[in-house]
């Protein structure tokens, strides 16, 4: 699956930024989770802090950077970054949910009030911008009263490239 192509509306010293899906992902590998919402309590007290803790790990298995992304404008996600003392995974803020919506992962929670947002996910994607593992929350739906947390962890995703890496590695013995 190919990235969908929207613009990112970032602050940077004060100024709008407009970043694309290219600026962001093309050239790098990267893991990206997609989280219902700033401040919300699973996004705050597992998600995002267990995703920063094991950024080490990530960059170790051949990623270049790790992005958390939810449909919060900038400042709520700077917000949202300095609250929780984040200083490695990089907020991308999808305010119009364009991204969301293009991954087909937009839910509706107008159930508690959040109008659209992210369900729960967390992706791999190559230096041209592809998928190559998905972790999706099962039950996507919208209205959810539940809020799983269990396909989309950092240990789900350090399996995921651990077991890329090792394929890889048995196609290139596969080759010679």
């Amino acid at each position: 699956m190919q990235l969908p192509q929207v613009d990112f509306f970032f602050r940077e010293d004060g100024e709008w930024v407009t970043k694309t899906t290219s600026d962001l992902f093309l050239g790098k590998r990267s893991v990206v989770f997609c989280v219902p919402g700033a401040f919300t309590p699973i996004c705050s007290e597992k998600q995002l802090p267990g995703f920063e803790a094991a950024y080490d790990d990530i960059l170790k298995l051949e990623v270049d950077q790790v992005y958390c992304l939810a449909v919060n404008d900038a400042f709520v996600m700077d917000a949202w970054a300095k609250d929780q003392g984040i200083e490695k995974v990089q907020m991308v803020p999808d305010g119009n949910g364009a991204f969301t919506i293009g991954l087909k992962a937009a839910v509706a929670k107008t159930n508690v009030g959040f109008g659209t947002r992210s369900w729960r996910l967390a992706m791999i994607v190559n230096e041209a911008g592809n998928v190559e593992w998905a972790g999706i929350e099962e039950g996507q739906r919208p209205n959810a009263t539940d809020d799983p947390y269990e396909q989309s962890t950092p240990e789900k995703v350090l399996g995921a490239l651990r077991g890329l890496k090792v394929a890889t590695e048995a196609a290139k013995l596969a080759d010679e």
